[in-house]
């Protein structure tokens, strides 16, 4: 095989990445962009020019939207809620995982894989047992009864995250803190716990942000508006026979920005966690 041979094969591969690249850019692009400037629009010029430039770039809905109560209410709630998922999520989900990669017991295989069962199970299909339940159990318009259940939904995903890390760990590691006394909690505290931030950031980017998105469970949960969530707070411009679109596409803006730059934040992170452990054996 010739030299000119390689180098075309490793242009064409390159070309396919390349357009593969782009076209999955577009997909994400184009619709924030369109959302984007749909809040400078008016809602006729967006019937007839959804993709072109507006006619005037005036920050007048945004301006509104910024000052009024509902915004920064909302996005405190959905602020709140996603943080204690994320929180209490990737507290359980690493003490689960460490326990089935480190601790030998019967029935840690059952128990793993009746937690990637999870996985199958698809959350709108319990949405009717899960409201009657936290009915009889008062849970109804609270954040912490959502909290509760999106944690539930997200640990499966979670352990199986922590796990596969967990067990790219050295048992070395876990060996020499045994023979220094150390208990399993000290263990997974002092020793394994620091080795994990970029694991710990891909869950909670992962978990943050699909609190961060969910409308399905806060619209059957939350009756009092004060504790609407970003995705319910929408419904403040949509009408009986109508839809402000341009102040959604505005409010949608202001709201997805804050999950973008915490992406952004983390994506260092989140890479490396997904690729590989952090301490190779």
């Amino acid at each position: 095989m010739t030299t000119r041979t390689k180098k075309r094969r490793r242009s064409a591969i390159s070309g396919v990445q390349w357009i593969t690249l782009i076209m999955v850019a577009a997909f994400v692009i184009v619709p924030f962009y369109t959302t984007a400037l749909g809040g400078f629009k008016e809602i006729g010029e967006l019937r007839v020019n959804p993709f072109g430039l507006p006619a005037s770039w005036d920050p007048v809905r945004f301006v509104e939207i910024l000052g009024g109560p509902r915004y920064f209410s909302s996005l405190g709630n959905s602020l709140l809620i996603a943080a204690g998922t994320v929180a209490l999520s990737t507290l359980v989900a690493s003490m689960t995982a460490f326990a089935l990669a480190h601790i030998k017991f019967f029935g840690s295989k059952f128990i793993l894989g009746y937690l990637m069962l999870g996985l199958l199970f698809p959350a709108a299909t319990g949405i009717l047992p899960l409201f009657i339940k936290m009915r009889d159990l008062g849970m109804l318009d609270s954040h912490w009864g959502i909290i509760i259940v999106q944690v539930a939904f997200s640990v499966s995903f979670s352990v199986l995250l922590f796990h596969n890390f967990f067990k790219e760990l050295p048992k070395e590691l876990v060996d020499a803190a045994r023979m220094d006394n150390c208990g399993y909690i000290r263990i997974y505290w002092y020793v394994t716990l620091p080795l994990c931030l970029p694991i710990i950031a891909t869950v909670g980017v992962f978990n943050f942000v699909g609190s961060w998105n969910s409308f399905l469970l806060p619209l059957i949960v939350l009756n009092s508006e004060a504790k609407y969530t970003w995705p319910l707070g929408i419904m403040q411009f949509q009408g009986q026979f109508g839809s402000d679109w341009p102040r959604i596409l505005a409010f949608l803006t202001l709201s997805i920005m804050p999950a973008i730059a915490f992406f952004l934040l983390a994506q260092r992170y989140v890479i490396s966690g997904l690729t590989g452990g952090a301490v190779k054996g």
